[in-house]
């Protein structure tokens, strides 16, 4: 669960953070009369409310197993970001997108814009230091990973997507920034609906994206590869098996189910057989403490 706490620090930061960029967001939109500052304030808004929701999520995952979830609750984060997907689909998104097609329509030119420049700025260094925060947590698990093969491949749905949050805000306020310059500049309050606009299509890709990689996990998806190339290494490697016939794995939230057939080596009795088999699954549960559920179908050499 030392993977999970580090999530938690990660949210907790982030959520902060939203929670001031919000209200400031929020009273420079109404001083200014800024769509794309709108848009930025509802995107916080949503954020802290999916920040929220990841809390949750993590909390009920970490719930022990019972009668009727034998294997415990750890998918209900995947659950629940799925439903942050969704509302970043939602409320960021498509409510930008409504703001700026309505913007465009009319609209008068900003007031007092530099109060809607410097909330901005001091909103994209907030968000820069959660975003780097977030980094320091995925760089220290990629490796020699690509940042995109991480994304594509990691099985931590929670930083997943507050790292698609952070990437979405930090990007989002570059462009209400440049939208909100150019309108200033310009005088022609169209450059502030194009940016609310930019920052919508921005929203649904990076909700889209992130809803695929979650639904993945949600439906059911392995373990990493890595490690599960790095279990079957570790098996081939006992002496107590001659091979491994078929090797499963399923995430499920901070821990992995492994069911392994495998042709045993020198069994010449039922007691020698379970011995082995224990042999084998204690050997494997010390190298690999994320395994917590441990499924073993023994084959005999012919």
């Amino acid at each position: 669960m030392a993977g999970h706490d580090d999530s938690t620090v990660t949210i907790l930061f982030a959520l902060g953070a939203n929670a001031l960029i919000a209200v400031a967001k929020g009273t420079a939109a109404w001083i200014t009369g800024s769509t794309a500052m709108l848009a930025e304030a509802v995107h916080s808004i949503a954020d802290c409310g999916n920040q929220g929701l990841l809390l949750l999520g993590l909390s009920r995952s970490a719930r022990p197993p019972d009668a009727d979830y034998p294997l415990g609750h750890g998918r209900s984060i995947y659950f629940w970001s799925f439903i942050v997907a969704l509302m970043l689909f939602s409320m960021g998104g498509m409510f930008s997108i409504y703001e700026g097609i309505h913007k465009m329509d009319g609209g008068g030119p900003l007031k007092d814009p530099w109060i809607a420049i410097a909330v901005l700025a001091v909103s994209l260094a907030a968000e820069s230091v959660s975003l780097w925060k977030g980094l320091t947590q995925v760089n220290g698990l990629r490796g020699t990973q690509s940042f995109w093969r991480w994304f594509r491949e990691t099985r931590r749905s929670e930083l997943l997507v507050v790292i698609g949050e952070d990437i979405a805000a930090t990007v989002g306020l570059s462009m209400a920034l440049l939208a909100v310059g150019m309108a200033m500049l310009t005088g022609n309050p169209v450059y502030d609906a194009l940016g609310s606009l930019a920052i919508g299509v921005l929203l649904l890709v990076v909700a889209i994206l992130v809803g695929i990689e979650v639904k993945a996990l949600l439906v059911g998806q392995s373990a990493d590869p890595a490690l599960q190339e790095e279990i079957g290494r570790f098996l081939m490697a006992r002496e107590e098996i001659t091979e491994v016939l078929n090797l499963i794995t399923l995430q499920n939230g901070a821990d992995v189910v492994v069911a392994v057939k495998a042709r045993m080596t020198g069994i010449d009795s039922a007691p020698a057989l379970v011995a082995a088999i224990n042999r084998c699954e204690r050997a494997l549960r010390a190298a690999f403490p994320e395994v917590r559920w441990l499924f073993f179908e023994p084959d005999t050499e012919k």
